[in-house]
């Protein structure tokens, strides 16, 4: 067995002694190298701050009641000006999951109901999960209502699912 490992050492060390030489890289190879090497340095984005971790976004209401304004949502770690951003935080965490986007506009050709939720219209901007969002709500149909209320506390809830208590 040992004289086995020795043959194979032995061989392996002359395969290796037979492969020729690479010639050594001109200094201008070099110098250009090097130059490659800083500049793919300095190409690399900065390092994390702790301001741009985590999920944040704007989300602008219109028209829903009393609730008209622009809030700031950040969550992992939450905070900002949104009235209820526990919440907000869980129910899009909840919402978030593989594949699916919390945000995504009702499919096309979707049957949805003739009846209209009231004026309110939404904006969220920002990023959550890693993805940018640019997403805009109203609750115009039976669809796009649905499509809100999914999204209550993020987006204030009607009044008529409120009750008289605020949802947020």
């Amino acid at each position: 067995m040992l004289r086995r490992l020795v043959l194979t050492a032995a061989a392996s060390a002359a395969a290796l002694s037979a492969v020729p030489a690479l010639p050594a890289l001109p200094a201008v190879a070099q110098a250009g190298a090097a130059r490659a090497e800083s500049a793919s340095l300095s190409l690399m984005p900065p390092p994390a701050r702790d301001e741009d971790s985590g999920d944040r976004l704007t989300v602008t209401v219109q028209h829903a009641e009393g609730d008209d304004g622009t809030y700031e949502l950040r969550c992992h770690p939450d905070g900002g000006s949104h009235p209820d951003v526990g919440k907000a935080c869980t129910t899009l965490d909840r919402r978030t999951t593989w594949g699916k986007d919390p945000f995504a506009p009702v499919a096309p050709g979707t049957m949805c109901t003739m009846m209209f939720g009231g004026p309110a219209t939404a904006h969220v901007t920002g990023t959550w999960a890693g993805r940018p969002v640019d997403a805009r709500f109203d609750r115009a149909d039976g669809c796009q209502i649905a499509r809100w209320d999914a999204l209550v506390p993020l987006l204030p809830g009607s009044a008529r699912s409120r009750g008289t208590a605020r949802s947020w």
